[in-house]
């Protein structure tokens, strides 16, 4: 299989601020420097508003677009367990963590730039329409949702006029059906697996699935946005090697 490279400059987004109280995961401040758009955690599996606070500080400072990042209410099992909700729920559970982070962007006349849903409630919509779209229910009118192209996400997304953009990984794996395998815990990448599964997702929208074969990612024109994990083991140097492989590509393809 022979794909063409991303057609529009690539971005890369980190979740950000997943710590609670005096537990903290990830190195949030070595990381923020080197991103285009944080998801932050919004207190359900994970952050607390002090943590949200100064994660929004710390983006703005270094002028990084902030968006959502809400979760199952699951802070023991960080967001990775799947649970049953119903749709008004799920709709009311969003538009409170949205509404949360949106207090913490106000105060700091910082503009809500997305809503990413995280961890195992990701991979519930791209499986249920339904789910997917109760959760879409709870984002702001006309605000730009991140997700996996070729989805539920991207449908109902284009169902209920919200902006669309396609996310790559540059640390998790891909099934064979092109969705994602979502981990409990992260686990390990060298340095040689982190370049060529980013490299192959941006130089040919495609990548190797965990069973072998090479499947085509279908991000179509919509904008891009390339994930890591705050929590992925040695998170500062998958993102280090993300930014360079971005910046090549985005010099090399013209985009500014």
């Amino acid at each position: 299989m022979t794909m063409g490279p991303i057609q529009k400059k690539v971005h890369i987004n980190v979740d950000l601020g997943e710590g609670y109280g005096n537990y903290r995961i990830g190195e949030d401040d070595q990381l923020i420097p080197m991103i285009d758009h944080a998801n932050v955690a919004c207190g359900f599996h994970a952050g607390d508003p002090l943590i949200m606070q100064q994660t929004v500080e710390a983006c703005k400072q270094h002028n990084i677009a902030v968006g959502a990042h809400p979760g199952l209410p699951d802070i023991q099992g960080f967001g990775r367990r799947e649970m049953r909700l119903s749709s008004d729920e799920l709709t009311s559970m969003v538009r409170y963590q949205v509404g949360a982070l949106k207090g913490f962007l106000d105060a700091a006349g910082v503009p809500l730039h997305h809503v990413k849903p995280h961890g195992v409630l990701y991979g519930m919509m791209y499986r249920d329409k339904e789910v997917c779209r109760a959760v879409y229910e709870g984002v702001p009118k006309g605000t730009p949702v991140f997700g996996l192209a070729g989805t539920y996400h991207e449908e109902v997304a284009e169902a209920l006029g919200l902006p669309f953009v396609a996310e790559l990984y540059g640390d998790v794996k891909y099934n064979a059906d092109k969705t994602l395998v979502i981990d409990r815990k992260k686990k390990a990448w060298t340095p040689d697996q982190t370049k060529k599964h980013i490299s192959s997702q941006i130089e040919s929208s495609s990548v190797i699935a965990v069973t072998g074969e090479e499947i085509e990612l279908p991000v179509g024109d919509h904008e891009v946005s390339l994930c890591c994990h705050s929590d992925s083991p040695g998170a500062v140097q998958i993102v280090t090697a993300a930014r360079q492989i971005v910046n090549e590509f985005n010099k090399k393809q013209g985009f500014v």
